[in-house]
């Protein structure tokens, strides 16, 4: 490719996740106040984890659209200087107005010089919350986010997960495929909502002939 993603390992061959590398730097350039406005862009598919991590801090999380193009418009729309992908794309515009793998790697080198701490202990800056992703094809002309059944699931998912988790359903952009995704504290919840709307999504989802 051309190098616009890190992929860090620690002294113990894990790899790390690019939301917790996305967590370390906001943390640390909130603390050196080189985060502008604050605020951390990342995509909807990050983890509510890394979101609670920086409302702690008194930080904020912008989510977009997943790709890193809109990742990249929301900075520059409004002012925010880092931002990035679970993928390890990461964009720092003090420096670049784009991903650029061997920069985010220096930043993460310069973290471990610092503060004399190992690659493992950077590596996990915060607790994820539980994640389940599932995928339902459905047939051409079928539109299953429309059918009631599924809204009604989807609707029932939502209030449980209040307070306990999130919900993102989406279309792939390349494939007749919906997405379901969840996050939450507590597994069997997560396992019955995810369940619960693919269920009803494939239940509207016929394969034409």
């Amino acid at each position: 490719g051309d190098a616009d993603r890190v992929m860090i390992l620690d002294q113990n061959g894990n790899v790390a996740d690019g939301d917790q590398i996305m967590g370390l730097f906001a943390s640390r350039w909130a603390d050196a106040g080189r985060l502008n406005k604050g605020t951390l862009v990342a995509t909807v598919m990050s983890n509510l984890g890394l979101e609670r991590f920086l409302n702690d801090k008194g930080l904020n999380l912008e989510r977009t659209n997943v790709g890193d193009r809109y990742v990249v418009e929301s900075m520059r729309a409004n002012g925010f200087n880092l931002g990035g992908e679970q993928s390890g794309h990461i964009v720092m515009t003090d420096y670049a107005t784009t991903g650029d793998g061997l920069l985010a790697g220096l930043q993460f080198l310069a973290a471990m010089i610092e503060t004399g701490k190992p690659a493992s202990e950077l590596i996990k800056v915060f607790e994820t919350v539980p994640q389940m992703l599932k995928n339902v094809r459905y047939g051409e002309g079928a539109d299953p986010l429309s059918e009631a059944p599924v809204k009604a699931a989807i609707a029932a998912a939502e209030a449980d997960l209040v307070g306990k988790g999130r919900l993102l359903i989406r279309r792939s952009g390349t494939e007749p495929l919906i997405r379901v995704m969840a996050e939450c504290v507590d597994e069997a919840l997560l396992e019955e909502v995810v369940d619960g709307i693919v269920a009803e999504v494939e239940a509207v989802a016929t394969v034409s002939a």
